[in-house]
């Protein structure tokens, strides 16, 4: 089972990728963050192997938080979900694993899951600097 955190400042997106994401076979949703600072908090109390983070939040956004998060715990696998592709870069380079953009197909999303928690299973060797739409 992939233990995933989704963290996103809109309740509506939390919940409806909570709802979808425990449909998914072998994913569990095990909590939400609604800003870097609680997506931090979280990662360090649930320790979730993958973490869906948006880019934009309050308090502190998902690169700062991404920075935290990779810096501690360097086998949990980053995700960015943005509305935007703007921060592909930035988010890559606080060592997020990937990034898609909110419209991208749901098998897409899944897929990258799934990548992501496999590559992070056991040593960090392989990072996804592509896959984004």
């Amino acid at each position: 089972m992939i233990r995933i955190l989704i963290v996103d400042d809109s309740a509506a997106v939390r919940e409806g990728l909570s709802s979808f994401l425990e449909m998914a076979e072998g994913m569990e949703p095990v909590g939400t963050a609604s800003d870097g600072l609680e997506a931090v908090e979280k990662a360090r109390q649930l320790l979730p192997d993958v973490v869906l983070m948006d880019a934009q939040m309050q308090n502190i956004g998902g690169i700062e938080a991404t920075r935290i998060i990779k810096k501690e715990f360097p086998n949990i696998g980053v995700l960015f979900f943005s509305t935007y592709s703007d921060y592909r870069d930035d988010a890559l380079a606080a060592d997020a694993d990937g990034y898609l953009v909110k419209d991208c197909e749901v098998r897409e999303l899944l897929d990258k899951v799934r990548q992501i928690a496999a590559a992070n299973s056991g040593s960090n060797e392989t990072k996804d600097q592509g896959a984004y739409r």
